[in-house]
């Protein structure tokens, strides 16, 4: 993969919002929904995926611009082979993060099991020596992984509705959420990567929970403000109220306070461990403002009560 900079066209020292915004403008106009007949589109289209995954993360960005991995995220010197600061034949001492049991080295890792863990050969008198090179060949690499993000609605998220998802190479899948679904759960699809000698990688989708224009989220349960009119908390009556599943009748008593919180049990999110969160509705008294009845009602009547003197007032 060509340099991921260069590939959402951003300068090395852009900052996240920057990425991002290119990532978004390229994403649209590459999205496999949007050129069906071109598959080189989708193609970029992944390349420009994964290389917003890789800038995206602070760690993996820092290591890229160290120069410790590729544009794929893979290590450049895996064994510390070629760097400076040591022996210049990479043996005898630390080296890319294995202490090979050199002289005065003094740590205890085995670059005989090492190797022999990569490259399948038998281990033979001598340790290291021994079985390098001549074993098994290496198992054939699988595909890379290709990244995903899928924007879900806020009710769709509560309620587990199946989302429906295109990958790159234009074809669909529909997606069952998880219980207890958040933005940043990840799913894994199976072989939906990129295809590779010994098989496809994964297809990692990261969810991305949308905002609503009036529920909000806290832990499993759902939050609702509610307006009442005045009669209505003075007197208690039975009102109409929206959940994640559709409107619902809800008994609010007499004489209720604004701020006052009832509650309609299991109207929330799906639990991980089973069962669901509840609905939380607040009761919001919304006074008419310049009402005559009302401001003639109000001449003739006053509340006693000491309402601030908990207050100190």
């Amino acid at each position: 993969m060509a340099d991921p900079y260069s590939l959402l066209g951003v300068a090395r020292n852009a900052d996240e919002k920057a990425i991002k915004s290119a990532y978004r403008k390229l994403a649209k106009e590459l999205h496999p929904d949007r050129n069906k007949d071109n598959p080189k589109a989708a193609e970029k289209f992944s390349e420009v995926t994964r290389a917003y995954d890789l800038l995206s993360d602070k760690d993996k960005r820092a290591q890229y611009d160290r120069g410790e991995i590729d544009a794929e995220g893979n290590p450049t010197h895996p064994f510390g082979f070629g760097q400076g600061g040591g022996d210049p034949r990479g043996f005898g001492g630390q080296a890319g993060g294995f202490d090979f049991g050199g002289g005065g080295g003094g740590g205890n890792a085995d670059f005989g099991d090492i190797f022999e863990g990569l490259f399948g050969g038998g281990r033979r008198a001598g340790g290291f020596g021994g079985g390098f090179g001549r074993g098994a060949p290496p198992p054939p690499q699988r595909g890379a992984n290709m990244s995903y993000r899928l924007a879900v609605p806020f009710i769709d998220a509560a309620t587990l509705a199946e989302q429906r998802i295109t990958l790159a190479d234009g074809k669909t899948i529909d997606l069952k959420l998880p219980a207890g679904v958040e933005t940043g759960t990840q799913m894994k699809l199976g072989g939906k990567g990129q295809p590779g000698p010994g098989g496809a990688g994964d297809a990692i989708v990261t969810i991305e929970v949308g905002k609503h224009p009036f529920f909000e989220r806290e832990g499993d349960n759902v939050l609702l403000d509610l307006p009442i009119s005045l009669d209505e908390a003075v007197k208690g009556t039975r009102v109409k109220v929206p959940t994640v599943e559709g409107p619902v009748m809800l008994s609010v008593p007499a004489g209720a306070r604004s701020g006052q919180t009832l509650r309609l049990k299991g109207r929330g999110f799906t639990r991980k461990g089973g069962g669901r969160g509840d609905q939380m509705v607040r009761l919001m008294i919304d006074v008419p403002a310049d009402d005559a009845a009302l401001n003639a009602f109000v001449d003739g009547w006053k509340d006693s009560r000491p309402l601030r003197k908990a207050l100190g007032v």
